[in-house]
């Protein structure tokens, strides 16, 4: 599968449209305002801790510029208090709430839903 054809995979899920929440980790795997990498179907999800925000998101990890597997490792912080990641590789930001390119129209990412529980960390999806 070339990478154009894994980033059609990707689709922002709406909580509403949640089927499957999938455990992903415990809390403590996840580093402490950054990111890390899982894996479903086939698929690299970015999750975040944004501690100082009490906040979790998750996207998809493939940056859709470069299209390469990176955006877990990217520095998270806000613009106008909306949470944002930007790529380590060529430093366009996304809202980690909406996915919506902060530089431009250009490109953006799916985003998932994410709920914390007994101190594991979910992520949501159709099916």
């Amino acid at each position: 599968m070339d990478v154009s054809e894994e980033i059609i995979q990707y689709e922002t899920v709406a909580l509403e449209e949640v089927k499957v929440w999938h455990k992903v980790a415990k809390i403590g795997d996840f580093p402490v305002n950054g990111g890390a990498c899982v894996l479903y179907k086939g698929m690299q999800i970015a999750v975040f801790n944004f501690s100082r925000r009490q906040e979790w998101y998750a996207t998809q990890n493939v940056c859709p510029h470069k299209q390469q597997m990176i955006l877990s490792r990217g520095m998270i912080g806000t613009q106008q208090n909306e949470p944002k990641v930007a790529c380590p590789y060529h430093k366009k930001t996304f809202s980690l709430k909406s996915g919506e390119n902060l530089n431009g129209n250009e490109c953006s990412l799916a985003t998932y839903p994410v709920k914390v529980e007994e101190g594991c960390v979910y992520v949501g999806f159709k099916g």
